[in-house]
């Protein structure tokens, strides 16, 4: 099958080898995503911007693969504090309120930059 892949540009895609999003028919992955943006954190120490700022960022990689939200059927979010998990929630509310993808929130120990405290990933069926 056909591979369409987007890239965002990070020095860190070719060197671990990967891209931020993938679609083969009618199915798309997007990989984690955190609140990076040219190499600086969004809403250091905000749960909540930085869940936006991540959802925003997947938003835009389904757009340029022809799909949207409402084709997303699983989120997966990875916090460093469980305890944040109403404002991680409420942002993941505005976006798939209506939608109601599968999901799940589990707490690790640390994502890739300390400041970092949410990463997200999804499946898409179009």
């Amino acid at each position: 099958m056909n591979r369409k892949k987007i890239f965002t540009g990070s020095p860190w895609e070719p060197v671990v080898g990967y891209c931020r999003a993938i679609r083969i028919g009618d199915r798309i992955e997007v990989a984690g995503t955190t609140a990076m943006k040219d190499g600086e954190v969004v809403g250091v120490d905000d749960a909540y911007e930085q869940t936006r700022f991540i959802l925003e960022t997947i938003e835009k990689a389904l757009r340029e693969l022809d799909a949207d939200l409402s084709h997303v059927v699983r989120t997966r979010m990875f916090v460093t504090d469980i305890s944040k998990w109403e404002e991680i929630g409420k942002a993941h509310g505005e976006f798939f309120r209506e939608i109601q993808p599968v999901a799940t929130m589990v707490e690790v120990k640390a994502l890739i930059d300390p400041r970092l405290l949410v990463e997200i990933e999804v499946e898409a069926i179009v």
